[in-house]
Parts: structure tokens; C-alpha cells; sequence
């Protein structure tokens, strides 16, 4: 099974693979039109997809598709942990510091960053036992 660090890398990694062009000038976006096969001409052939990114119009159902493997690949693996203790106290540990809990005291961040509300955590008894050990496990300044 992976750990959650795994399968955020891997997911990154899809992602990263995924034909996207950023551009943040016109500049950009032509120069990323061209590595894609367009021209500046072909503005009606891609979408944006918000941040600067842009997808050809004709992937995007490829790039939805890609967002549900790994919204449904997180689910799972939620799901496999039957203590809160493995893959949940993995991915909440793993988001509590990365936004930086033991400075800011808030675990609103964390909670966004993996796509659950406050209630969905409070209604799920392995979530708020993962979720507690690993604001435990956090360093404290």
C-alpha cells in the first residue's frame, strides 16, 4: 500500500506529465501554444483552467478524468485504514506540516488541502483519531 507521500508524488508526477501550458504573458502562452502543436491563432482551441494554466479544449475530459482517478485513489486509501492510524495520520501529519501548524495553531489549511470539511471529520471516527494523534506528533517551537 502507499503511504501518503507516495501517492501524492505519483499523482504530482501524472499531473505534471498532463499537457498543460502556463503563461502568465502573451508571450508565454505562444510560446506554450507551440510546444503543444498551436499557433496564437488557435486561441479557440484551448480553455483555461485557472492559475495561468491552459489545456487544449479537446483534453479537457482527460484532465477531469485524471482529477476523479485521484480523488477516488485518495478515497480508497482512506478508506483501507481501518485505525486512523496509517494513511490518515500520514496524510494529516504530512499536511499539518506542511502548513505549518505549530506556528499557526490552525488545522483549517490542513483540512482544505485534503478536501474535507469540519464536519466530514467530526461525523468519521478514524479521521478525528488520525487527525488528533498527528496534530500530537507535531513539533512544537
Amino acid at each position: 500500500m502507499e503511504t501518503y507521500q507516495e501517492l501524492k508524488k505519483r499523482q504530482e508526477g501524472e499531473l505534471n506529465d498532463f499537457p498543460i501550458i502556463f503563461a502568465f504573458s502573451n508571450k508565454q502562452l505562444e510560446e506554450g501554444m507551440n510546444k503543444h502543436g498551436l499557433t496564437i491563432k488557435d486561441l479557440d482551441k484551448i480553455v483555461s483552467i485557472g492559475g495561468g494554466g491552459f489545456i487544449k479544449k479537446t483534453d479537457a475530459d482527460a484532465l477531469h478524468d485524471l482529477f476523479d482517478k485521484h480523488h477516488q485513489e485518495f478515497d480508497s486509501a482512506i478508506n483501507r485504514d481501518l485505525t486512523g492510524e496509517g494513511f490518515i495520520f500520514e496524510a494529516f501529519s504530512y499536511e499539518l506540516n506542511n502548513h505549518e501548524y505549530c506556528v499557526t495553531g490552525s488545522i483549517q489549511d490542513t483540512i482544505d488541502s485534503l478536501g474535507f470539511t469540519i464536519e466530514e471529520i467530526k461525523s468519521n471516527s478514524l479521521l478525528q483519531h488520525g487527525l488528533s494523534l498527528a496534530m500530537k506528533a507535531q513539533p512544537e517551537y
